[in-house]
């Protein structure tokens, strides 16, 4: 699959690819929304795999431009919104919620390209909001797929009980076999009870170089990325 990008500005990450190997492992159906879309990759990726309705949304105009692109080169038809989530009014509820949302919390030095921010800093859509939006949104037994900050996994799992979601899986990526993790990748589900299921971590590097279970990983994804103006 083609990915057409932003020469300037953000462009998805290794974040984006290991948040959809970990989707996966589930049965995506029905309706199901990419919150913070971007360029596509989530939405268009579910729509390439899975036999259900994708709706996305971005709040950033440019991002819709390239979206749009993306649909057309893949055929692969899409809903898109734009508008920002945490307003929009939508006509539905959806069976799934998948994200990789802005996660830089405020001690983090911001980006001057309005672009990568509104990408990045989490006061663009706090955690809770977030959260919040996503429970009025979701059916009844409707789930939440998200990967976020891994420092902050307690706040997340606070709100995710706040907001009525049980944390179902749960998966850390760590950047090496002795570093602290960076990510976490979350199934949350609503009127849940199961109890949580913690997969063995995703280590990325080995010596200094992508793993072969990570190589392993791009491939089954299988985006290939161009960056380029509209």
């Amino acid at each position: 699959m083609i990915i057409y990008q932003p020469q300037e500005g953000y462009c998805y990450n290794s974040d984006t690819i290991f948040l959809y190997n970990f989707i996966l492992q589930f049965r995506l159906f029905g309706d199901v929304l990419d919150v913070g879309t971007g360029s596509g990759i989530l939405a268009l990726l579910i729509k390439r795999d899975f036999h259900a309705n994708v709706y996305a949304i971005e709040k950033q105009e440019k991002f819709v431009e390239y979206a749009k692109i993306n649909t057309k080169a893949n055929k692969l038809p899409i809903h898109l919104y734009l508008g920002d989530f945490l307003h929009m009014n939508f006509s539905h509820k959806f069976d799934f919620i998948i994200s990789n949302p802005p996660f830089y919390h405020k001690d983090v030095i911001r980006s001057k390209n309005k672009m990568i921010d509104t990408a990045r800093y989490s006061g663009h859509m706090p955690l809770e909001k977030f959260l919040q939006k996503a429970n009025t949104i979701l059916k009844p037994k409707g789930s939440l797929i998200f990967c976020y900050d891994a420092k902050q996994i307690q706040d997340i799992i606070t709100k995710l009980t706040y907001y009525k979601f049980n944390l179902e899986v749960m998966q850390l990526v760590h950047p090496h076999k002795d570093k602290d993790a960076t990510l976490v990748m979350i199934k949350a589900k609503k009127s849940s009870k199961s109890l949580t299921k913690i997969l063995a971590p995703l280590i990325v590097f080995e010596n200094g170089e992508y793993r072969p279970s990570t190589h392993a990983i791009f491939k089954r994804v299988g985006v290939h990325s161009i960056k380029c103006k509209v």
